[in-house]
């Protein structure tokens, strides 16, 4: 029996709470929304459709509700607009986060945390900071997103099966992320190597171009947002993908936001490095052998976040 609450009831809540039911992946499913009537409204849309999925409890409900909840999933607050960048949001979202802090974690002090809400790695260390809950309770999603999109767009380059890649972005989820690509590598074989080491390169459907796929990954999120609105199908099956990490036990690598101890020389900020996830949260990190290179742009991108942190009333 695995109990998900959810806080905030728009569009990335609601489809989260829809694909973890997809998936199985919960037996209870809490909706909480500071507008009562669109958390009723999602929840009810979602449970009329179970008679055809795996049986799980979905309501909407409050913080009271949350007791005994496995996993707390945050998406509240105000979204993205085009043209915006994430960092614009920060004023708004920390005071929200604010007030939903003390409230959830008095219920569900046991629970692990996933922050989704943006800026994600500034709320994800205003969360370690502010709550009491332990640090390895507590996860941003961090880059997982632009890691999928960084996947994507290889396998489309390489047509092969994106599982078969192992590439990453680190650092911020927003205009300072990176890739590391020194230890990305195709079915094994480093990102450099792997059109000549292809039996028959055929396959290739263009030379690998890291310049385009860097700003593919970048600007993908502003050209969704641009087009529809805002994002989130990708989003939840990435929220999916860390649940199930956590509900299962797998001890799942992946680009999610921690709290940094001196890794690469960087400390005191939340951003996204190589975490292993499984039971109880954060079990582990893989420090990833960076190149100079590549620790320095990681400690660019924790300087950004560590200015926008020092103006905050924490």
């Amino acid at each position: 029996m695995n109990k998900i609450t959810i806080i905030g009831s728009g569009r990335v809540g609601s489809t989260i709470a829809y694909s973890l039911t997809c998936r199985g992946l919960a037996s209870e499913i809490v909706i909480i929304d500071i507008n009562g009537e669109r958390a009723l409204g999602e929840a009810l849309d979602i449970r009329q459709g179970l008679p055809f999925d795996e049986p799980c409890s979905v309501y909407a409900g409050n913080y009271e509700d949350a007791k005994d909840s496995d996993i707390v999933i945050i998406t509240s607050g105000i979204a993205r607009q085009p043209g915006q960048t994430r960092l614009d949001l920060i004023k708004t979202n920390i005071s929200i986060q604010k007030s939903i802090i003390p409230e959830i974690v008095k219920h569900a002090p046991d629970a692990v945390y996933v922050m989704v809400s943006n800026p994600v790695d500034v709320l994800t260390y205003t969360f370690c900071r502010l709550s009491g809950i332990p640090e390895h309770k507590i996860i941003g999603s961090g880059t997982i997103l632009d890691t999928a999109r960084l996947r994507s767009r290889l396998a489309e380059y390489c047509d092969i099966d994106a599982g078969s890649i192992n590439a990453y972005v680190f650092g911020e989820h927003g205009d300072s992320s990176f890739i590391p690509w020194s230890v990305a590598n195709i079915a094994g074989v480093p990102v450099d190597m792997y059109e000549n080491g292809l039996f028959d390169n055929k396959i290739l459907t263009s030379k690998i171009d890291k310049a385009e796929i860097e700003k593919y990954v970048r600007s993908s999120g502003s050209r969704v947002i641009a087009r529809k609105g805002a994002t989130f199908y990708a989003v939840s099956s990435n929220v999916c993908h860390i649940c199930k990490a956590i509900l299962r036990g797998t001890n799942t690598a992946m680009t999610v936001s921690t709290l940094m101890h001196g890794e690469y020389g960087v400390d005191d900020v939340c951003l996204s490095t190589l975490a292993i996830v499984g039971k109880g949260g954060v079990v582990g990190k893989v420090n990833l052998p960076l190149n100079e290179e590549e620790v320095a742009a990681l400690g660019k991108s924790a300087g950004i976040l560590k200015g926008i942190i020092k103006e905050l009333d924490l």
